[in-house]
Order: C-alpha cells, then structure tokens, then sequence
C-alpha cells in the first residue's frame, strides 16, 4: 500500500475523551480552524461557518444544554479546554456534507500537530434553544437558517486508546 503522512494520520486518528486541562496555544488553534476553511463545499461556496468557544462560561452552559439533551449529567464534550462548532445553513442543499468535511479537516489537523479531538453532536438541538439562539447572535451568526452540524472537543490528550478496532474485511468493493 502507499504510505505517506497523510494516510498515516488518517490511520492513527482516533477519538479522545480525556483532556488535560491546559488551553491549547493559539497557533494550534489557528492551524486547526485553517484546516477547516480547506474542506471541500458544494460548488466551492464556502457555506459553514466555524466558532472556537474557550470561555469557560458559555462552554459550562453549552455544555449543560447538551448533556439535558442526550439524557446525562456528565460533560458530553469531556471537559476539553476548547469546543470548536461547526454550523452551515440548511437552505443550502449540501450543509451537513460540507460542514462534515470541515469537522473531518479539523479532525485530521489537530492529530497531525499533537492535538486530540473527540466529534460532539446535538449541536443542532443546542442552538435550537433560546440560548443556543442568544449566542449565535452574539457570536455575529445571524442567519436563522444556521443548523449546528457538530463540534469538536478540542485539547492536548490526557490519554490514547490502546487498542485498534481492525478494519472488517469486506469494507469496501472494486468493481471492474
């Protein structure tokens, strides 16, 4: 098989739930959000839109949102120092491929630069609530067709998984 960077990230990424508490560094930051501007869109228009969220406030009441929607009380984002969301219009026929993309972009960024990352969802419900709406105003995001597609826990990993689930051996197809 080809072997490049790349494809090396795309096999070691995996999900992670434990965050050291430390903020990642700007730059960091920066590298990753970069990354999600460079996923592809229908028809290269560009629709999502990207929001990093490290106030500690508005993180603890998102978070609170969340968990009373997926039925916990614990932090569905896993106490990461950073929760990146992505939101994409739904008037737009390809929002939730193209804001899908962004995530996976990001994904591949922050694993590639040391960073761990664990994809969120009910973000869609969140800022479907009042107060979902009140920060999205906030935040300069003002088109009501706005639909939260995702959001990335974000931070330096506090652990790795140890083991890799192998691949199923009739994962994909060639067909001649």
């Amino acid at each position: 098989m080809i072997d490049n960077e790349v494809l090396k990230a795309i096999r070691e990424r995996r999900s992670i739930r434990r965050f050291k508490p430390d903020q990642i560094k700007d730059e960091e930051l920066k590298t990753v959000l970069e990354a999600g501007t460079w996923a592809p869109t229908g028809m290269g228009k560009q629709d999502p839109w990207i929001v990093a969220l490290q106030d500690k406030e508005q993180k603890s009441r998102v978070a609170e949102i969340n968990a009373e929607i997926m039925g916990v009380k614990s932090d569905p984002y896993y106490n990461a120092p950073t929760i990146v969301f992505v939101f994409a219009p739904s008037d737009c026929y390809n929002y939730i491929k193209d804001g899908s993309l962004v995530l996976e972009n990001m994904m591949l960024a922050a694993h590639s630069i040391g960073l761990a990352s664990c994809w969120i969802n009910r973000e869609d419900g969140v800022f479907k609530t009042e107060y979902g709406k009140s920060l999205l105003k906030k935040w300069g995001l003002t088109d009501e067709n706005l639909v939260g597609i995702g959001a990335l826990s974000l931070g330096y990993p506090a652990s790795h998984p140890h083991t890799v689930k192998p691949r199923k051996a009739d994962y994909y197809r060639i067909i001649k």
